[in-house]
């Protein structure tokens, strides 16, 4: 990356507990920290301190020469992309850039992600198209290449580049209309790009929007909190179609059995930084007629900003509560971000937990509570579309 000029963050491994103080010092909190060698994101960890990070090395991990542990700056709020590309060692075919909904600091294979890009500038994409050209020719792909990239206040990073087909391949070809793994597979027995007709300056234009969601399996996991995390939890993926991102976004969230209500009660436990972006979220779902309820904190601020909302008492502070109302199905949709603070984190795993428990839709992070209010406004709105894949990907 350093010799063709490709950004990346900062990192260093660490063989023992002082050399991980010392390069999380030089790189500066927070960090991510993981195992070396591992998969699917198994004993990752954001720490924002030095004492988070003595806690993960004597609890989590051991380190040793044999056992180092990977140090990487992490990049707070920024965006994450994936790329999946096609190159036979002289020619590139990028089949689509994926913008994933949640930000950084949630594992790529439990992000939901949309294609194509709904926020990113096309000065950004360049820089992507660019990046995954150079890194797939200077590795001498022939084959599938999947990048992995994120942008951060207008820069873009390689965050890993894998040379194999990614998870997101049969999501990729699905929507494009174009079987990615057989262009590759041709590569490796000697059929160039071009003399596949797949030569491209930029990825295939679709007049469509697809989203990948994910299946988490908490429901068979009893007492785990499903809340999500640089380690990947999902088992499985569904992919909604249409010709708007919110009404594309609403049908995965139905496909993935977490189907967003069109009427009832929305219960908001929020985060105090996540407090004001959630506003046009709670005023969204307001105005499409759902009812809103919320613990002290959280319903005071949206009362204080226009937005009624009826309080409820957190599982501490006794009965009857949110976890009450849900038991006697009167909550239709979960929206809760996770806090810091001992008690109210300890609530907030029990309400999520009641969400699996009694199969209420639910929410954790604010990026998809923002598209969700979208989405149901849409569903209430505008006219979904029902097609097979193939009348989508007609040209």
């Amino acid at each position: 990356m350093t010799e063709i000029g490709i950004l990346q963050p900062e990192a260093g491994y660490a063989t023992s507990a002082k050399e991980a103080f010392d390069i999380a010092d030089k790189i500066g909190y927070p960090v991510l920290v993981r195992p070396s060698y591992v998969l699917g994101g198994r004993a990752m960890e954001i720490v924002y301190d030095k004492d988070e990070l003595d806690k993960y090395i004597k609890e989590a991990v051991r380190v040793t020469r044999d056992h180092p542990i990977l140090i990487d700056d992490f990049l707070e709020g920024a965006r994450e992309i994936d790329v999946d590309a096609v190159c036979d060692g002289k020619d590139v075919f990028i089949g689509a850039i994926m913008e994933h909904i949640e930000e950084a600091g949630i594992h790529s294979g439990d992000s939901a992600c949309v294609i194509p890009p709904q926020t990113l500038s096309e000065d950004i994409l360049e820089v992507v198209r660019d990046y995954t050209r150079k890194i797939a020719l200077a590795l001498n792909v022939k084959g599938m290449v999947n990048i992995q990239m994120a942008e951060q206040n207008g820069k873009v990073f390689v965050l890993e580049a894998n040379p194999r087909s990614s998870r997101t391949v049969p999501f990729v070809s699905k929507a494009i209309g174009i079987p990615l793994a057989k262009i590759a597979a041709k590569i490796m027995i000697g059929k160039s790009l071009k003399e596949q007709g797949y030569i491209a300056e930029k990825e295939p234009k679709i007049n469509h929007v697809a989203v990948k969601e994910v299946i988490l399996p908490f429901d068979k996991l009893p007492g785990a909190d499903p809340l999500l995390s640089p380690e990947m939890k999902s088992t499985g993926e569904v992919m909604g179609i249409d010709y708007s991102f919110d009404l594309a976004f609403y049908k995965a969230e139905m496909a993935a059995d977490n189907k967003l209500p069109l009427e009832g009660t929305v219960f908001m436990s929020i985060r105090d930084k996540d407090k004001d972006e959630m506003l046009e979220v709670a005023k969204e779902m307001s105005a499409a007629g759902l009812k809103m309820i919320g613990t002290k904190g959280t319903a005071e601020f949206m009362e204080k900003n226009g937005v009624s909302m009826d309080i409820v008492l957190k599982v501490h502070e006794g009965t009857p509560n949110v976890i009450d109302r849900v038991r006697k199905n009167e909550v239709s949709l979960i929206i809760n971000t996770p806090t810091e603070k001992t008690k109210a984190r300890r609530d907030g795993s029990r309400i999520r937990r009641s969400a699996v428990d009694y199969g209420v839709p639910y929410i954790t992070t604010l990026q998809s509570a923002k598209i969700s209010g979208k989405a149901i406004t849409a569903a209430k709105e505008k006219e979904m579309t029902f097609k097979s894949i193939q009348d989508y990907n007609k040209k």
